[in-house]
Protein backbone atom coordinates (compact mmCIF):
# COMPACT_ATOMS: atom_id res chain seq x y z
CA UNK A 1 0.00 0.00 0.00
CA UNK A 2 1.52 3.42 -0.82
CA UNK A 3 0.85 6.65 0.60
CA UNK A 4 1.55 9.87 -1.66
CA UNK A 5 1.72 13.48 -1.07
CA UNK A 6 -0.11 15.57 -3.49
CA UNK A 7 1.58 18.98 -3.42
CA UNK A 8 3.94 20.84 -4.68
CA UNK A 9 5.26 22.78 -1.93
CA UNK A 10 8.65 22.13 -1.05
CA UNK A 11 8.44 23.56 2.80
CA UNK A 12 5.62 21.19 3.45
CA UNK A 13 7.24 18.37 1.52
CA UNK A 14 10.17 18.30 3.54
CA UNK A 15 8.27 18.32 6.84
CA UNK A 16 6.28 15.48 5.80
CA UNK A 17 8.76 13.30 4.11
CA UNK A 18 10.79 13.66 7.39
CA UNK A 19 7.90 12.96 10.11
CA UNK A 20 5.89 9.89 7.98
CA UNK A 21 6.32 7.21 5.70
CA UNK A 22 5.45 7.97 2.53
CA UNK A 23 5.97 7.18 -1.07
CA UNK A 24 6.59 9.89 -3.09
CA UNK A 25 4.69 13.03 -4.30
CA UNK A 26 2.30 13.63 -6.86
CA UNK A 27 1.63 17.12 -8.79
CA UNK A 28 -0.28 18.35 -11.52
CA UNK A 29 -0.47 21.62 -13.18
CA UNK A 30 -2.54 23.35 -10.99
CA UNK A 31 -0.35 22.21 -7.81
CA UNK A 32 2.44 22.89 -9.75
CA UNK A 33 1.13 26.56 -10.95
CA UNK A 34 0.48 27.54 -7.14
CA UNK A 35 4.22 27.76 -6.36
CA UNK A 36 4.94 30.12 -8.90
CA UNK A 37 8.06 28.83 -9.48
CA UNK A 38 10.48 26.90 -12.82
CA UNK A 39 8.92 24.11 -13.25
CA UNK A 40 12.20 21.96 -14.08
CA UNK A 41 13.86 23.26 -10.98
CA UNK A 42 10.92 22.68 -9.05
CA UNK A 43 10.65 19.04 -9.74
CA UNK A 44 14.04 18.85 -9.22
CA UNK A 45 13.83 20.10 -5.81
CA UNK A 46 11.18 17.98 -4.82
CA UNK A 47 13.33 15.20 -6.13
CA UNK A 48 16.43 15.66 -4.02
CA UNK A 49 14.13 15.75 -0.70
CA UNK A 50 12.09 12.90 -1.23
CA UNK A 51 15.52 11.24 -2.92
CA UNK A 52 15.80 8.81 -5.75
CA UNK A 53 13.99 5.56 -4.38
CA UNK A 54 10.69 7.62 -3.88
CA UNK A 55 7.87 8.08 -7.14
CA UNK A 56 7.78 11.41 -8.26
CA UNK A 57 4.50 12.23 -10.59
CA UNK A 58 4.30 14.80 -12.93
CA UNK A 59 1.65 15.74 -15.78
CA UNK A 60 1.90 16.55 -19.61
CA UNK A 61 -0.15 19.77 -20.29
CA UNK A 62 -0.66 19.01 -24.21
CA UNK A 63 -3.93 17.47 -25.53
CA UNK A 64 -2.20 16.20 -28.35
CA UNK A 65 -1.18 12.40 -28.58
CA UNK A 66 2.62 13.50 -30.50
CA UNK A 67 2.69 16.42 -28.02
CA UNK A 68 2.12 14.49 -24.95
CA UNK A 69 4.81 11.77 -25.97
CA UNK A 70 7.38 14.89 -26.79
CA UNK A 71 7.28 15.86 -23.07
CA UNK A 72 6.80 12.23 -21.35
CA UNK A 73 9.78 11.53 -23.24
CA UNK A 74 11.74 14.96 -22.33
CA UNK A 75 10.59 14.22 -18.56
CA UNK A 76 11.63 10.83 -18.34
CA UNK A 77 14.86 11.64 -19.81
CA UNK A 78 15.55 14.40 -17.39
CA UNK A 79 14.31 12.56 -14.24
CA UNK A 80 14.93 9.29 -15.24
CA UNK A 81 13.48 6.39 -12.57
CA UNK A 82 10.81 6.48 -10.46
CA UNK A 83 9.27 9.50 -12.58
CA UNK A 84 5.68 8.71 -13.48
CA UNK A 85 4.25 10.60 -16.40
CA UNK A 86 0.11 11.65 -15.41
CA UNK A 87 -1.44 11.48 -18.75
CA UNK A 88 -5.33 12.51 -19.09
CA UNK A 89 -7.65 9.76 -20.29
CA UNK A 90 -8.97 11.65 -23.04
CA UNK A 91 -8.61 9.70 -26.50
CA UNK A 92 -5.61 10.89 -27.13
CA UNK A 93 -4.59 10.88 -23.61
CA UNK A 94 -4.49 6.73 -24.55
CA UNK A 95 -3.15 6.79 -27.53
CA UNK A 96 -0.02 8.02 -25.71
CA UNK A 97 -0.17 5.69 -22.80
CA UNK A 98 -0.01 3.16 -25.46
CA UNK A 99 3.14 4.64 -27.17
CA UNK A 100 4.74 5.39 -24.23
CA UNK A 101 3.93 1.93 -22.64
CA UNK A 102 5.99 0.30 -25.44
CA UNK A 103 9.11 2.31 -24.21
CA UNK A 104 8.95 1.47 -20.82
CA UNK A 105 8.09 4.99 -19.29
CA UNK A 106 6.12 4.59 -16.58
CA UNK A 107 2.72 5.78 -16.55
CA UNK A 108 -0.27 7.03 -14.50
CA UNK A 109 -3.56 7.79 -16.36
CA UNK A 110 -5.35 10.79 -14.42
CA UNK A 111 -8.51 12.79 -14.38
CA UNK A 112 -10.29 9.24 -14.35
CA UNK A 113 -14.17 9.07 -13.72
CA UNK A 114 -15.15 6.11 -14.73
CA UNK A 115 -14.28 2.29 -14.37
CA UNK A 116 -14.44 1.68 -18.62
CA UNK A 117 -11.82 4.95 -18.77
CA UNK A 118 -9.22 3.11 -15.89
CA UNK A 119 -10.05 0.13 -17.52
CA UNK A 120 -8.96 1.06 -21.65
CA UNK A 121 -5.99 3.18 -19.59
CA UNK A 122 -4.69 -0.31 -18.27
CA UNK A 123 -5.07 -1.89 -21.25
CA UNK A 124 -3.13 0.83 -23.32
CA UNK A 125 -0.53 0.20 -20.67
CA UNK A 126 -0.89 2.38 -17.78
CA UNK A 127 0.95 1.26 -14.72
CA UNK A 128 -1.55 3.54 -12.38
CA UNK A 129 -4.76 5.07 -12.69
CA UNK A 130 -6.21 7.45 -10.19
CA UNK A 131 -9.93 7.98 -10.20
CA UNK A 132 -10.94 11.07 -8.71
CA UNK A 133 -13.03 10.38 -5.41
CA UNK A 134 -14.66 13.61 -3.89
CA UNK A 135 -15.16 15.30 -7.36
CA UNK A 136 -17.38 12.49 -8.55
CA UNK A 137 -19.07 13.00 -4.85
CA UNK A 138 -19.76 16.13 -5.74
CA UNK A 139 -21.38 15.40 -8.73
CA UNK A 140 -24.19 13.06 -6.98
CA UNK A 141 -21.51 10.30 -8.05
CA UNK A 142 -20.14 7.54 -5.65
CA UNK A 143 -16.72 7.99 -5.69
CA UNK A 144 -15.69 4.93 -3.54
CA UNK A 145 -17.87 2.67 -5.83
CA UNK A 146 -16.05 3.73 -8.87
CA UNK A 147 -12.59 2.97 -7.02
CA UNK A 148 -14.47 -0.76 -6.07
CA UNK A 149 -15.54 -1.30 -9.50
CA UNK A 150 -11.86 -0.12 -10.76
CA UNK A 151 -10.33 -2.65 -8.83
CA UNK A 152 -13.00 -5.58 -9.13
CA UNK A 153 -12.25 -4.59 -13.15
CA UNK A 154 -8.79 -5.14 -12.56
CA UNK A 155 -8.86 -8.27 -10.96
CA UNK A 156 -11.65 -9.73 -13.17
CA UNK A 157 -9.22 -9.54 -16.14
CA UNK A 158 -6.03 -9.86 -14.32
CA UNK A 159 -4.81 -6.41 -14.94
CA UNK A 160 -1.19 -5.14 -13.25
CA UNK A 161 -2.62 -1.46 -13.13
CA UNK A 162 -2.65 -0.25 -9.94
CA UNK A 163 -5.53 2.23 -8.40
CA UNK A 164 -4.15 5.34 -6.89
CA UNK A 165 -7.07 7.01 -5.47
CA UNK A 166 -7.31 10.75 -5.86
CA UNK A 167 -9.24 13.84 -4.78
CA UNK A 168 -10.23 13.81 -1.14
CA UNK A 169 -11.89 16.23 1.10
CA UNK A 170 -11.71 13.91 4.59
CA UNK A 171 -10.15 11.03 5.96
CA UNK A 172 -13.15 8.94 5.63
CA UNK A 173 -13.19 9.12 1.74
CA UNK A 174 -9.26 7.68 2.12
CA UNK A 175 -10.14 4.99 4.60
CA UNK A 176 -12.55 3.42 2.27
CA UNK A 177 -10.71 3.74 -0.63
CA UNK A 178 -7.79 1.74 1.88
CA UNK A 179 -10.65 -0.29 2.67
CA UNK A 180 -11.67 -1.62 -0.47
CA UNK A 181 -8.39 -1.94 -1.44
CA UNK A 182 -6.75 0.42 -3.52
CA UNK A 183 -2.96 0.17 -4.09
CA UNK A 184 -2.61 4.05 -3.42
CA UNK A 185 -3.96 7.06 -2.31
CA UNK A 186 -2.28 10.42 -3.02
CA UNK A 187 -4.10 13.74 -0.44
CA UNK A 188 -2.78 17.04 0.63
CA UNK A 189 -0.54 17.50 3.43
CA UNK A 190 -3.64 18.64 5.99
CA UNK A 191 -5.12 15.23 5.14
CA UNK A 192 -2.08 13.17 5.48
CA UNK A 193 -1.18 15.18 8.78
CA UNK A 194 -5.09 14.30 9.82
CA UNK A 195 -4.34 10.49 9.14
CA UNK A 196 -2.60 10.20 12.47
CA UNK A 197 -4.32 13.02 14.31
CA UNK A 198 -6.80 12.60 17.29
CA UNK A 199 -7.52 15.12 20.40
CA UNK A 200 -7.70 11.90 22.76
CA UNK A 201 -4.40 10.71 21.64
CA UNK A 202 -3.21 14.47 22.26
CA UNK A 203 -4.67 14.36 26.05
CA UNK A 204 -3.06 10.83 26.70
CA UNK A 205 0.32 11.94 25.83
CA UNK A 206 -0.59 15.01 27.76
CA UNK A 207 -1.50 12.97 30.69
CA UNK A 208 1.48 10.82 30.54
CA UNK A 209 4.10 13.80 30.75
CA UNK A 210 2.26 15.65 33.79
CA UNK A 211 2.26 12.39 36.03
CA UNK A 212 5.68 11.64 35.05
CA UNK A 213 6.82 14.91 35.69
CA UNK A 214 4.66 15.12 39.09
CA UNK A 215 7.24 12.13 40.09
CA UNK A 216 10.25 13.03 38.21
CA UNK A 217 10.63 16.76 37.84
CA UNK A 218 9.54 18.92 34.80
CA UNK A 219 12.38 18.13 31.94
CA UNK A 220 13.50 15.27 33.25
CA UNK A 221 13.52 12.35 30.21
CA UNK A 222 14.31 8.40 30.64
CA UNK A 223 17.63 9.16 29.57
CA UNK A 224 18.36 11.71 32.03
CA UNK A 225 17.30 11.21 35.37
Amino acid sequence: MLILLDTANLEKIKRLNDLYPLDGVTTNPSIIAKEDKDFLELLAEIRNIIGEDKMLHAQVLSTKAEEMIEEAEFLAKKFGENLYIKIPVIPEGIKAIKNLSKQGVKITATAVFTPQQAFMAAKAGADFVAPYVNRLDNISADGIKVVVEIIELFKVHRLDTKVIAASFKNINQIHQCLLQGSQAVTANPDLIEKLVYHPMTNLGVEGFIADWERVYGEGKKVNNL
